[in-house]
């Protein structure tokens, strides 16, 4: 997975699925989009994702989303198989009021570690010779160094993926089986230690656009009357297993969390819960 196809703007709306509506999903977007590579070479038309989030001791960049802070961003290194040939991707994830803006570059997986420590790399050891890539790089670890950031979390899930055919203009994702667990080291392995779900059999379907909203997509949230709301595998992730967990040094004292930043906190995850027991008992 070399390629990359990742648009530096876009929107993303996201909905919290049951599994019979991301089946009846599929079947209206075919008509729209094509499979993504990918997945097409897979049965369940699915690839894995894992991504290593990066965060300072004070867990700072996931308080920023629980308390939904206005340009708000996520440190994460990206990679999709367990071998010492596949690449890594230094990925900013950042939230400007609705739009979605993404730097990413990929560096050989022997060079994350001087990466990570300040040194860019030469471009032998650049996935592409993009130069946005290598700005994107430098950029992350500004980032990093500025939050005193380091691994915290691995988040592993199932993505199946739908394209426009001629372009990534319009993307519909549904990702699956989201599992999360502490990592503080950058190991980069399918291992996960003691993962737990983050949200069940639910789907997170995300419907991606760089333009205007596609007519066709309204017709869709009509007709499965798709209702939006928030879906943050690594916050919600996080919330779950519980912040203390998440520190390095197992320290149970984090940074001062007011009342309502809290009440936020457990009101995601008592919707989540709600959504989950309703589809097991349908």
């Amino acid at each position: 997975m070399a390629d990359d196809q990742m648009q530096l703007q876009r929107w993303e709306l996201k909905y919290i699925i049951p599994e019979d509506v991301a089946l009846a999903v599929r079947d209206f977007v075919r008509p729209y989009l094509e499979l993504d590579e990918y997945g097409s070479k897979r049965p369940d038309l699915s690839y894995t994702i894992h991504n290593l989030y990066l965060d300072s001791e004070d867990l700072e960049i996931y308080w920023g989303t629980i308390n939904g802070d206005k340009n708000r961003y996520k440190l994460r290194l990206r990679f999709y198989e367990d071998k010492p040939q596949s690449p890594i991707f230094f990925e900013i994830k950042r939230r400007m009021n609705e739009a979605i803006l993404k730097q990413r570059g990929g560096v050989k997986r022997v060079s994350v570690e001087s990466v990570l420590s300040g040194q860019l790399p030469a471009v032998s050891e650049l996935v592409s010779g993009d130069p946005r890539q290598l700005s994107a790089i430098q950029r992350f670890v500004e980032l990093a160094t500025h939050h005193r950031a380091s691994p915290v979390a691995h988040v592993r899930y199932e993505r199946e993926a739908w394209i426009s055919p001629h372009d990534n203009s319009v993307r519909v994702t549904l990702d699956r089986n989201v599992l999360i667990s502490p990592e503080f080291v950058t190991r980069f392995t399918e291992q996960m230690d003691d993962p737990i779900s983050v949200f069940g059999r639910l789907v997170i379907l995300e419907l991606k656009f760089t333009s205007r909203f596609p007519d066709w997509f309204k017709e869709m949230v009509r007709i499965f009357h798709l209702r939006q709301g928030s879906a943050s595998k690594y916050a919600d992730g996080i919330a779950r297993r519980g912040e203390c967990h998440f520190q390095a040094r197992g320290d149970s004292t984090l940074r001062r969390v007011t009342f309502h930043v809290a009440t936020r906190r457990d009101e995601r995850l008592a919707k989540i819960d709600r959504m989950s027991l309703a589809t097991s008992s349908s």
